[in-house]
């Protein structure tokens, strides 16, 4: 299947020829068809010659309902332009190929109709080279009557012709389905409708519409049910979980997690100069038409702030249009769904020479680049393709700023350690904080020898030897001549106190490794393994006060040593509280 939106003045034919081509009436209201005119969107199929099914979107042709003609062709491939043979070019064939040309459209066919009331000649001249100056090109064009079936077996090969050249659609890629109707089924719920341009549906599938989740019930494809469909096609789709006042034409479905839903965009202009714009403006996408406020950045470039959100990527089509002169004022290009703000003075010159060089081509290099430092499920919502492979956790980091961070962050490290000699390193956190970085696993990830991550900390200091800041060294020589004669009379807080050794030093000297922490107690290196030494000379077992008085040390001291050397496994404690040496220490370990 593919699918073709019409284009053209009121009154031109445009509901009579696809009546003619379908058999199907597009006009569904009883004032439509009252009135001769075409007021909502129609939507009406036929299978052409090669066994291809078309599917046309008819869209309305009077000046007041351009919106609804935009919301019918913005997301279709292909556009027929139709001119009656007896009016010719007139200002709604204009209007509406001057949208088709900003939306970008490229494939399209034109067909003069009325062509039994007057010489069709001068119109088909005039419109093809209307059609030819615009985005369209040059294409086919067909003289026809919907009215005496003249040309009709023309226009559906050159129809065949068209489809053949329309390019592929992605079956596999992202679903966004633009709802341009939405409806309610007693007995079924909410139906929405719209035309399928890329991904596949499924029944049962879970879908994003404004920040919310929904699922899909049923399927519908030309008047009839599927469990699956798959694009180009105009699908019904059944949902559950949502009601019809909460989805309305101008919503999407898309699939969860690869949308950004926006506000502000940066885009560039296609058509009137960015200054000559007002101040707002009518935004249209899709089959959405957004009120957008139009900050200028640059000469064809500018920012708009949307007034609701909607589910756009680089590289997305649209229009600006001035509701208040009914005019067209250009097409968009989107080349940025999450700019940077614009607070500082000259930002917002700085950004006008960025955007200058964007070429609205989702490449991930580019955009790793621009932003430094971003997820990489966020570029996946940008409609960036197959973003490489993360630093740390979802996060990717440009590779010239990853190396200044790197840099900086050994400077910051080593300021931080100079600055508090007594500390195990910087605590990440701070570190993180202290480099504006988003997440802190981004710190280890940046932190290259000499730094190493433990226990929440950034150091070089493995790679310094660990130094002791000379007070503390004192101190520890200290303690050592108090214990070179009686090795297990451990220091008390007094002690500790006369010494300047307060719980950083001490943590210090612990790490350092000059000092063995037992509990609350603090012996010399080594002294585990002659408490081992001694204790392995007694009769086994033996008591704590046997064990307290070969050590010639008080229970303050016995007791946490003993249950140091329980947890190394060199002594059991026995059911009677009395223990037997097991094993030899690890000296390997204490040394």
């Amino acid at each position: 299947m593919f699918v073709v939106a019409t284009a053209g003045h009121v009154d031109h034919g445009k509901s009579t020829l696809v009546r003619a081509l379908t058999g199907m009436e597009p006009d569904r209201l009883v004032e439509e068809r009252r009135r001769g005119m075409t007021i909502e969107l129609g939507f009406v199929w036929t299978t052409l010659p090669s066994g291809a099914v078309v599917a046309f979107v008819d869209v309305p042709g009077h000046q007041r309902f351009v919106a609804t003609m935009l919301a019918g062709a913005g997301p279709v491939p292909a556009a027929l332009v139709v001119v009656a043979a007896d009016e010719g070019w007139m200002p709604q064939s204009a209007e509406h190929l001057a949208a088709l040309d900003a939306l970008g459209v490229r494939h399209g066919l034109i067909a003069v109709t009325r062509s039994d009331l007057a010489d069709p000649g001068p119109a088909l001249e005039r419109a093809r080279m209307e059609v030819a100056a615009t985005s369209v090109g040059t294409v086919e064009a067909v003289a026809v009557s919907g009215t005496t079936g003249k040309g009709l077996s023309d226009l559906r090969a050159a129809l065949d012709r068209l489809g053949a050249t329309l390019p592929p659609a992605d079956p596999v890629a992202p679903v966004r389905l633009w709802v341009d109707r939405s409806f309610t089924i007693r007995g079924s719920g909410t139906v929405v409708t719209g035309t399928l341009g890329a991904g596949t549906l499924h029944a049962g599938d879970e879908l994003e519409t404004a920040g919310r989740t929904v699922r899909v019930r049923t399927l519908e494809s030309l008047g009839e049910p599927a469990t699956t469909v798959a694009p180009v096609a105009r699908v019904a789709v059944n949902l559950r979980g949502i009601d019809r006042a909460e989805v309305r034409r101008g919503d999407a479905l898309v699939t969860p997690g690869r949308f950004t839903f926006v506000e502000v965009v940066d885009v560039r202009v296609h058509g009137d100069p960015v200054a000559d714009l007002p101040p707002a403006v009518t935004l249209h996408v899709g089959s959405a038409a957004v009120q957008a406020h139009v900050r200028p950045l640059g000469t064809d470039t500018a920012r708009l702030r949307l007034d609701r959100t909607l589910p756009l990527r680089i590289g997305d089509r649209g229009l600006l249009r001035d509701p208040g002169r009914h005019h067209v004022a250009g097409g968009v290009t989107v080349l940025d769904v999450a700019p940077p703000p614009l607070r500082r003075r000259g930002a917002a010159r700085d950004r006008a020479v960025e955007l200058s060089t964007m070429d609205a081509q989702p490449d991930a290099a580019g955009e790793v680049r621009r932003r430094r430092v971003v997820r990489r499920a966020d570029l996946l919502r940008m409609g960036v393709p197959d973003p490489p492979a993360p630093l740390a956790g979802d996060w990717l980091v440009d590779s010239g700023h990853a190396d200044r961070l790197a840099g900086r962050l050994a400077d910051t490290v080593d300021a931080y350690e100079t600055a508090h000699p007594l500390e195990a390193g910087m605590p990440v956190e701070a570190a993180r904080h202290e480099l504006r970085l988003p997440d802190r696993a981004l710190v280890a990830a940046l932190a290259r020898p000499p730094l190493t991550v433990h226990g929440g900390r950034v150091t070089a200091r493995a790679d310094r030897g660990d130094a002791l800041p000379t007070p503390v060294a004192r101190a520890v020589a200290e303690i050592g001549r108090d214990l070179a004669r009686r090795p297990f009379q451990a220091p008390d807080a007094h002690r500790l106190a006369q010494l300047g050794l307060g719980r950083r030093e001490v943590a210090a000297a612990v790490r350092a490794g000059v000092l063995v922490r037992a509990g609350d107690v603090l012996l010399l290196p080594g002294t585990v393994e002659r408490a081992t030494d001694v204790l392995a000379e007694l009769p086994q077992p033996f008591t704590l006060s046997t064990a307290r008085q070969a050590l010639d040390t008080s229970r303050r001291v016995a007791v946490p040593l003993l249950e140091l050397l329980d947890q190394k496994g060199v002594t059991r404690r026995l059911p009677d509280d009395t223990r037997v040496v097991v094993a030899p220490p690890d000296r390997t370990a204490e040394a």
